[in-house]
């Protein structure tokens, strides 16, 4: 079960960069359509938002043409209109058809893949991929789009990784070295460059966390369009420079370490707590602490600083001011104005919204209620176990749920949705058990009837993680989507919110 927790991390590439898991089952990146596809999305899309009754009518007609279409690319299309309709029902059932009518066709190969994944050794899962590939050969899926072979070097960076992982370096730079999709490789490369590291072998560490930089730095400032793979690629700069200037850091390199690391603070968009922290580390390392010593200040300021920087931060502060007198005072009067303004952005969010009831499962087969909690604040944490934000997300909420463990009037709930396994109450469990946190998951199972997650739908999520916080009248009162990464940002958000929903009843 671990090697498939961490194998679907690969796979899900956009969370590499802290951006939300969707619901949808669509590409990473726009296809890069023929003009006469693109002029059909635009019709569809256009029909679609009209409010012309005639238009709706012209949409469904068109839709049933294209699901009836010899050509997978017309039925995926429909399909994905459907999707957005709501139709859940007549996805399914287009799901069904399409791997009936194209046996070795898109839906089948994405199908044929995940007993891939499954695999648990690196040789195991070579063994796998190479028979998968004999079934459905690349080529026979080119359609022009940027990423058409992108499904193949998900397993590729899968298998490098494993390797790594055995410390069999030769077969992992093998297939680290046959990545075929060039906006992806800077997120594979710094994935087996991670692991390098992790094993102690910095100089392939760094010959990989750099390949991952540079790749980045190329699609930079449009230097190779401005399409969405090419702004995915760039987007990841700041991040893979940082990572890169860390390794040269531990190799003693800080001269070279600060070239990247400073490039890094200073292009990231918005405050990066973590950028920030290496840069500060690396001028400390050169002998410029006062430097370093506004940048700590600021991490410490966020309120995102985890104990590694406060302490760093503590450590500068002595050397600045000879001592430590005044320190927990002045430590003091950060937070408070941290929190003081955490405070104010939250009396501008809080809403006030009926929370939907419901009555799921537990991972026992107990039935659990909305209505079991009234009187309480309640906080529900939508996720999923492909969902690597979500799972991020996991030792911030352990950590808020231990605060309030002493608090009857304070419940948290995990629901788990959008379910891609056969058995996901199983999924779920294996997943929550093996990482030892004690949470309280209900399962939001699909409907067999509607086809969809009742729960999550009523809650109009359109992705995960989404948290709601609900005061004991039973009304929504905060909603939070996506993680950080601070989990020290997220207990102080999430402690201030059940506070102020405390203090909300009637």
């Amino acid at each position: 079960m671990k090697n498939k927790t961490n194998i679907t991390t690969y796979r899900r590439a956009v969370a590499v960069f802290g951006l939300m898991a969707v619901a949808t089952c669509t590409s990473l990146v726009a296809n890069a359509q023929t003009t006469k596809e693109q002029q059909m999305r635009e019709h569809l899309s256009k029909l679609m938002s009209s409010k012309d009754s005639t238009d709706k009518q012209a949409l469904y007609t068109e839709l049933h043409q294209l699901a009836a279409s010899n050509n997978e690319l017309d039925m995926m299309m429909a399909s994905n209109y459907y999707y957005q309709l709501g139709r859940t029902k007549v996805v399914d059932s287009l799901g069904k058809a399409e791997l009936q009518k194209f046996p070795k066709g898109f839906a089948a190969r994405r199908e044929a893949v995940e007993p891939v994944y499954k695999e648990t050794t690196a040789k195991g899962m070579e063994q796998a991929y190479l028979k998968w590939v004999a079934a459905f050969p690349p080529e026979k899926f080119r359609t022009g789009a940027v990423e058409d072979d992108l499904q193949y070097d998900y397993v590729r960076s899968a298998i490098a990784n494993l390797y790594a992982k055995e410390k069999n370096t030769a077969k992992a730079i093998q297939y680290i070295n046959e990545l075929a999709v060039d906006f992806w490789k800077g997120n594979a490369y710094m994935g087996i460059s991670n692991i390098f590291y992790a094993n102690g072998d910095l100089p392939l560490a760094e010959k990989y966390g750099r390949m991952a930089m540079e790749n980045a730095d190329s699609y930079r400032d449009g230097k190779k369009g401005d399409s969405n793979a090419a702004k995915f690629a760039a987007s990841g700069y700041p991040g893979l420079a940082s990572a890169y200037a860390n390794i040269l850091f531990e190799e003693k390199k800080y001269n070279e370490a600060l070239q990247y690391s400073e490039k890094a603070y200073k292009e990231s968009k918005g405050f990066n707590p973590q950028i920030s922290y290496r840069y500060a580390q690396i001028l400390i390392g050169l002998n410029r602490s006062a430097e370093a010593y506004p940048i700590l200040e600021a991490v410490v300021k966020s309120g995102r600083a985890n104990p590694e920087m406060a302490k760093t931060f503590k450590e500068q502060y002595i050397k600045k001011n000879g001592s430590d007198a005044g320190y927990e005072q002045f430590a003091a009067s950060l937070r408070k104005a941290y929190l003081d303004d955490l405070q104010k952005r939250l009396n501008h969010d809080m809403v006030k919204e009926q929370a939907a009831q419901f009555t799921l499962t537990d991972l026992n087969g107990k039935s659990v209620s909305l209505s079991d909690y009234k009187g309480k604040v309640v906080i529900l944490d939508f996720w999923a176990t492909w969902c690597g934000p979500c799972k991020a997300s996991f030792p911030a909420m352990q950590m808020a749920q231990n605060k309030f463990a002493n608090d009857p009037n304070v419940q948290f709930l995990f629901i788990h949705t959008w379910e891609r396994v056969p058995d996901a109450t199983t999924d779920a469990r294996n997943y929550i058990t093996e990482h030892k946190f004690n949470f309280e998951v209900l399962m939001d199972l699909r409907d067999k009837v509607t086809k969809k997650n009742n729960v999550v739908s009523s809650y109009n999520v359109n992705g995960i993680p989404a948290k709601f916080v609900i005061d004991p009248d039973g009304n929504i009162r905060f909603k939070l989507t996506g993680f950080d990464g601070s989990n020290e940002a997220a207990v102080d958000e999430l402690s201030l919110m059940i506070e102020m929903a405390k203090k909300t009843k009637a």
